[in-house]
């Protein structure tokens, strides 16, 4: 299939080095690349850009939350992030964000440039490994929807699951069509049945037995590696 011509655009920390990386990826991709900082107002010809590359060496979560926020705004845009630290962080990633793609610090230029073509071209981009505990943790999903978690209710769940998407109390309360009060009422109840004691602690008890597996990604094909 013939690649796509599309604006990459590189959520990075713009240094001599990354500017070298760049450079390699533009030659290997013959396509134009354009980098930002996390906090760099998005270059006008960047707005339109149906790839996003995310760097973990330099975003924080709100960060990537934001950013997620930018492609659920526009059902074309891709979102994959590189500098991922290993298999399990992989995993906790996929609990929050829509990626279709995903690169360990291991992986050479050469594998992530073929990557990139692949993403380009409406596939996804993930191991093999990653993608069967991907469906490990889905059959066991299905497994728990049919019995009692902890005894938290359907609102209760929605809850949890909200929070672990970075959201607000108050970015709750509006999508739930509640007050902020009744929101943290909610929290309350959860941390008290789980038996936690903050927001963090919520989020990473759900991820264990609640995983919450993202969105179909929005072009489907097979997996590439």
């Amino acid at each position: 299939m013939e690649q796509s011509q599309q604006t990459i655009l590189l959520v990075t920390d713009i240094n001599p080095q990354s500017k070298i990386f760049i450079e390699y990826m533009q030659t290997q991709l013959d396509q134009k690349i354009i980098a930002v900082n996390d906090h760099e107002e998005i270059p006008a010809e960047a707005k339109h850009a149906m790839l996003i590359v995310l760097d973990l060496n330099h975003l924080v979560q709100e960060s990537l939350q934001r950013w997620q926020k930018v492609a659920d705004a526009d059902k074309n845009i891709c979102i994959a992030a590189f500098n991922v630290r290993d298999e399990d962080h992989a995993i906790e990633l996929l609990s929050t964000l829509n990626l279709q793609g995903i690169f360990y610090r291991k992986d050479s230029i050469e594998l992530i440039c073929k990557g990139l073509n692949a993403l380009q071209n409406g596939c996804m981009w993930m191991s093999r490994s990653l993608m069967s505990r991907m469906l490990s943790i889905l059959r066991q999903q299905q497994m728990n929807s049919y019995r009692p978690a902890c005894g938290l209710t359907q609102r209760e769940l929605e809850i949890i699951g909200l929070l672990g998407t970075g959201s607000t109390n108050a970015e709750i309360a509006e999508r739930l069509f509640v007050s902020e009060h009744t929101v943290k009422s909610h929290l309350y109840n959860i941390f008290r049945k789980i038996k936690v004691h903050n927001r963090l602690q919520a989020m990473n008890w759900a991820r264990k037995n609640l995983f919450s597996v993202p969105p179909s990604p929005k072009r489907p094909r097979e997996v590439n590696h």
